[in-house]
């Protein structure tokens, strides 16, 4: 793994899963800072979501720099529009890792504040998403990228793959 991505990592899914996690498990008293830790149950289900949410993060990490030349940082975007992989089916599967990575911390932990922080995490990257990123896509990318959008959902998997249309 390169430094510029080891640096995205650290920066991004780092602070949405780890630095804001263990804040708002400090704030409200949780562990590791003394609270409850969850039961088998709790750990089973955690386990079940995190370690899809793992893979699929990994996976979509390493098509960004494979087939994007790029990371997901927006300081260092890819170059290239990825639409293989979980991205035929839904176009932020790397979001929706980070998404479920936080509810299995939350599961875990039994913390509504970690649920609570899960739902920020999504309407602040919605925001980001609608306001920000995709206008970006759109500029650099064009039309490749508006049919892309009007073919795949945001959130939401479509059960068909997209194909990309036949440029010739």
């Amino acid at each position: 793994m390169s430094w510029r991505m080891i640096k995205a990592v650290l920066i991004l899914p780092g602070t949405a899963v780890v630095y804001v996690p263990l804040l708002v498990q400090y704030l409200v008293g949780g562990w590791p800072f003394g609270g409850p830790v969850g039961g088998v149950v709790a750990w089973s289900v955690a386990v079940i979501l995190a370690v899809p949410a793992l893979a699929l993060a990994a996976t979509t990490m390493r098509l960004f720099v494979d087939q994007g030349k790029g990371t997901p940082a927006p300081w260092d975007p890819p170059t290239k529009l990825v639409v293989s992989g979980p991205y035929r089916y839904v176009r932020n599967p790397m979001l929706t890792s980070v998404m479920v990575f936080i509810i299995a911390e939350a599961t875990v932990l039994n913390s509504l504040a970690l649920l609570g922080w899960a739902v920020v995490f999504f309407a602040l990257n919605t925001a980001y998403f609608i306001s920000s990123e995709e206008p970006a896509l759109v500029r650099r990318f064009g039309d490749t990228y508006l049919h892309y959008k009007s073919s795949v959902p945001r959130w939401v998997p479509n059960i068909r793959p997209y194909t990309a249309p036949d440029r010739a």
